[in-house]
């Protein structure tokens, strides 16, 4: 498996290291619930070091983001970030990316376990453009640090001026004679920064956000992935693998706000009959009655008829119920919709709710 340079200092902490997308990654360190309400009350920093971070420069690259993502690239201004999906001819995604526009070239950040598809899927679609893809993956790390304490703890103590930044804007600087980008981007719900600098300073920059800043302070703590899933999953955002996968479209993934259909694009055709006819399936929040968690393939039913399945689930740290996300026929897509989810042959009521389960307070 390959690892990030921060294994050592999860080592050091005692994390739980699992296999995730081929790396050895901390799924927790103290437990997934104490890092999971942190994160909502305070702020935590996570290692996503393991995504995907691909730059592509030269004057064909514009052109070529147009047609592999489904959103709009000459819309998105220098110093703005973009939520993307990149599609297969028939509309089934390949894998959802943020692409951030610099000056002279852009950074196409994926999922870790898509990394060498993605890669080789724009290699075969940059042929004979004038383009260069170089994949900085190992050479630099991501860090992705969220919760509401975040922006004021990054302004009073961080040795650079954070500035203003919008939500899905970034800022890049040197400290030291070393570059960075900082992003105002997350998968948590929460608000927070993502930065992106060289893998030599990996444990340096952990170890100076995670220092005890002293009694009644408000310290950044580490979480693993466990406590980032049920985060993200409380605020309905979506995961490769489980709400999204080639078998599945952004328009009945909920994600039409990321596809431009007025711009062609690798998948457009399909994606255009799709919308004009209507999604078969929808993806849906779900509440359960009890505390039991609805599984990824539980089955979901109406009328004892199988009408979908669950996509993820989870007990809720911050809402204190069974929640889960799936997709089900369109028909019984509709919130307040009764709906039976088999949970290995226990059958528990569960009903559609609107979407995010949980929303941070502005």
């Amino acid at each position: 498996m390959l690892r990030t340079a921060l294994y050592d200092i999860h080592q050091r902490l005692g994390a739980r290291l699992i296999d995730f997308g081929g790396w050895e990654m901390p799924v927790m360190y103290r437990g997934i619930q104490e890092e999971h309400l942190h994160t909502r009350t305070a702020s935590s920093v996570f290692d996503v070091s393991h995504m995907g971070r691909l730059l592509i420069s030269g004057v064909d690259a514009e052109g070529f983001l147009q047609h592999v993502c489904t959103r709009n690239i000459a819309k998105l201004k220098v110093g703005r970030c973009g939520y993307s999906h990149v599609c297969n001819e028939q509309g089934g995604i390949l894998d959802d990316i943020i692409v951030s526009r610099y000056e002279t070239y852009f950074l196409v950040v994926c999922n870790a376990s898509n990394r060498e598809k993605i890669v080789a899927h724009f290699r075969r679609h940059a042929e004979g453009r004038r383009l260069t893809l170089d994949d900085l993956t190992m050479q630099t790390v991501m860090l992705a640090i969220q919760g509401p304490a975040t922006m004021t703890l990054f302004r009073e103590n961080m040795p650079i001026k954070l500035g203003e930044i919008a939500r899905y804007g970034f800022i890049t600087g040197s400290y030291m004679g070393t570059n960075y980008s900082i992003f105002r981007t997350g998968y948590t719900g929460e608000d927070g920064v993502e930065i992106v600098f060289p893998a030599t300073f990996a444990g340096l920059v952990w170890d100076y956000l995670t220092q005890d800043r002293g009694a009644g302070q408000v310290s950044i703590r580490p979480a693993g992935l466990g406590a980032r899933d049920t985060l993200r999953l409380e605020a309905a955002m979506p995961l490769y693998g489980h709400e999204l996968h080639e078998r599945i479209d952004p328009i009945s993934a909920g994600c039409k706000w990321c596809v431009d259909l007025t711009k062609d694009f690798l998948g457009a055709e399909a994606l255009r009959r799709i919308d004009a006819e209507g999604p078969r399936q929808k993806l849906v929040g779900l509440v359960v009655e009890g505390r039991r968690i609805a599984r990824q393939g539980s089955r979901l039913l109406a009328g004892g008829r199988e009408v979908g399945e669950v996509t993820s689930g989870t007990l809720s740290p911050t809402l204190e119920k069974s929640i889960a996300m799936g997709f089900v026929e369109s028909a019984q897509a509709a919130p307040g919709t009764p709906l039976t989810v088999d949970l290995r042959g226990v059958q528990a009521s569960c009903s559609v709710v609107p979407l995010p389960f949980y929303k941070r307070p502005e």
